[in-house]
Parts: C-alpha cells; structure tokens; sequence
C-alpha cells in the first residue's frame, strides 16, 4: 500500500495534474469527455492527454471508451485508501496531528427534524436552468427549505422563455433575479446544507470550500438557452430541462433527510442527478 501510495502523491504533486483531477472529483460520478477537461482547464490536447494517463497509471482515475471517445471518472476507492494511509501509516492514527476528516461524523443523520435546509442551485448564467431548480424546490418543498440560486457569470436579465414557462405553470416569478455566486461565499452568506450545480460549466469551475461542508452533486443537463431552431423548438428545449428538473426535485424532496446519515445521503442526491432524462413534459 505504501509504495502504490507514494506513487499517488508524486503524481498529485504536479500542480496541472493535480488540477485535473480536482476537476474529475469535482464532477463525481460524471464520466468527463477529454476534450471536454482539456477545455476547462485551457489545455492542450496532447498536454490532457499526458496527465490522464499518468493520473490513470496511478490509480486515480477511471478511463472508459465510449465509441470514439474516452471518457474519465475520479477512483473514489483510490481517494479513501491514499487518505486511509496518510492518517493511518504517517500520522499513526493521531487526531492531533492530521484528522481523517474536518467533517460531521457522517454516520450520523444529516439533521434534525425542525430546522429548514438551505439548498443553492449554480450554473453559470443563473438565468434558466437554475432559476427553474429554485422556483420548483421552493414550490414543490413547501416550508422544508430555504432555497437560493446563483450564477458563475450571471446574466443581466433573466432569460424571457424561461419566467414565460414558469409563468404558464402557475409559478410566482416575482422574486426571481439573476444574483453572482459571490453574494453566498462570504462570511454573512446563509450556510448551505446542499450545493447542487445544474451545468457541466459551473462544475468545472474550482470555486473555494463551502463554509459548513455541504452536501454536493452536479445534476448536469443540456442548457436550453443555447437551443437553436424554430421559437416553437426553442420552448420545446425550456420545456425539457424544466420537466427533467421538476423530476429530480420531486426525487430530492421524497428524501428520508432525517434518517439518513452523511454518506448515505450524497449516494442519494448522487443518483438523482444520474437519472436518465425520461421525464414528462407536464
């Protein structure tokens, strides 16, 4: 274990690899195209290439072909067993000197019963996709939730097909507003209790810890504003990611919250976010 552990935090020590993957944890359980990691960190190919492969090499990640693709995953069983040795072989399992974990114990249940969870849903405009996740939590959750959302490089306005849906389902679009992500990162911000990103973009994006350890998923999905065609095709596009999001939410609101302990509760909101796209369009 020690040499393969070695080998682990030799490859970490380079800063790019160590970048990519933050990225591909970032993004767990999502199998990320190449391409599309060499894009968001401004990589080239050839360079993407060199890394995954030494991070593949050194038990890190997973690579997985998918026709003409490869596509790559964190080994979340490597992470634990290279955290397992620091703690274990180099701190002697001394609390003192480097804890396992910074976090609640998570065989415990997430909270209590009577306090209300704050939820914030990001992608990077905060103008579709996350603006539909908050009205439908808020609307769908009843008074469970404190419910936010925010963008990475939020729009101006939010987006005219976007409240014209939400105003045809009944939902209050009032209180709707772009906001920057910055405004819940500071030291004033609500504490979040889940952190959910709702486009690959934002998820790629190496943003500071949470203050208060959120639980996290990346629910990714195609974003609607960039639907090309016909004004009809272009609804029909808004119409599929509010659909699919209305599911996951429903999904995410049947939760045991109480009963669940940490890990259990991120394998939870991991699998929403894995649901394959069949939903209705009411």
């Amino acid at each position: 274990m020690e040499k393969k552990s070695i080998q682990k935090l030799s490859t970490l020590s380079h800063e790019h690899r160590m970048a990519v993957f933050r990225l591909l944890l970032r993004r767990y359980p999502d199998e990320v195209p190449a391409g599309e990691i060499g894009s968001a960190l401004s990589l080239r190919p050839s360079t993407t290439s060199v890394y995954l492969s030494a991070l593949k090499d050194a038990g890190l990640i997973r690579q997985r072909r998918q026709g003409t693709s490869l596509l790559y995953q964190s080994d979340i069983d490597a992470m634990r067993e290279l955290m397992t040795f620091m703690f274990s072989d180099c701190c002697r399992g001394r609390p003192d000197l480097c804890p396992p974990l910074a976090f609640p114990d998570s065989s415990e249940a997430h909270r209590d019963a009577d306090r209300k969870y704050n939820v914030l849903f990001i992608c990077t405009g905060n103008s579709a996709r996350s603006i539909f996740a908050e009205t439908l939590l808020r609307d769908l959750g009843g008074d469970r939730f404190n419910v936010y959302s925010a963008g990475t490089a939020p729009y101006s306005e939010l987006n005219p097909f976007a409240l014209n849906l939400l105003a045809a389902k009944g939902h209050d679009t009032s209180p709707l507003k772009s906001k920057n992500i910055i405004k819940f990162q500071g030291t004033d911000a609500p504490v979040m209790d889940f952190v959910f990103t709702v486009c690959d973009r934002a998820a790629n994006e190496d943003c500071p810890a949470w203050h208060g350890q959120p639980i996290s998923a990346h629910w990714g999905m195609p974003d609607p504003v960039k639907a090309t065609g016909s004004e009809a095709e272009k609804k029909l596009a808004f119409q599929h990611s509010y659909a699919a999001l209305k599911n996951r939410i429903r999904a995410f609101t049947a939760l045991p919250f109480e009963t669940l302990d940490k890990i259990s509760l991120q394998d939870a909101v991991d699998d929403i976010g894995r649901t394959e796209e069949k939903e209705t369009l009411h």
